[in-house]
């Protein structure tokens, strides 16, 4: 079997286990990314991925950190956990293909100065902003997942 079948054929049995990266600027904005990925795609999402198999929270942190974002050291930031949240998709990563996704999200909240800004991209956005807190929370194009973090930042 393919490594991407058998991927497909784990999330279809198991959830995946996340950390998600909620990064406050100046305590009145939160850095979101427009998705271009399944699930969640096309959404504004904050930043995140997958706990790999033997990877350390703080590792993973810094791996999602590193590549999505270009901040190589996520822990000079002093991330602080916001708790775990759950995730639950009608799709995967392969399409639409009648497989869902189930999420145990660890959420770190990330605060940072005014004037921050992220050094880089990858391609898992189309797009990354800054968006002033309460503007996301009434967005209809930020995905309700995100949302679920944004009145723990007052």
């Amino acid at each position: 079997m393919e490594d991407r079948e058998r991927f497909v054929e784990l999330i279809r049995a198991l959830p995946l286990v996340s950390v998600d990266l909620v990064l406050v600027r100046d305590g009145r904005e939160v850095l979101l990314g427009l998705r271009n990925n399944r699930p969640a795609q096309g959404w504004w999402f904050v930043p995140g991925g997958r706990i790999l198999k033997n990877e350390k929270r703080a590792d993973a942190l810094t791996r999602v950190a590193a590549r999505e974002l270009g901040i190589a050291d996520i822990h000079a930031l002093k991330p602080a956990f916001l708790g775990p949240f759950e995730h639950f998709y009608a799709d995967c990563f392969a399409g639409d293909n009648g497989v869902s996704t189930h999420y145990v999200v660890l959420g770190h909240r990330i605060d940072v100065p005014a004037g921050f800004e992220i050094p880089g991209s990858d391609d898992q956005h189309e797009a990354l902003r800054w968006w002033p807190i309460a503007e996301a929370l009434g967005s209809d194009r930020v995905h309700r997942f995100t949302q679920d973090y944004l009145p723990l930042l007052g």
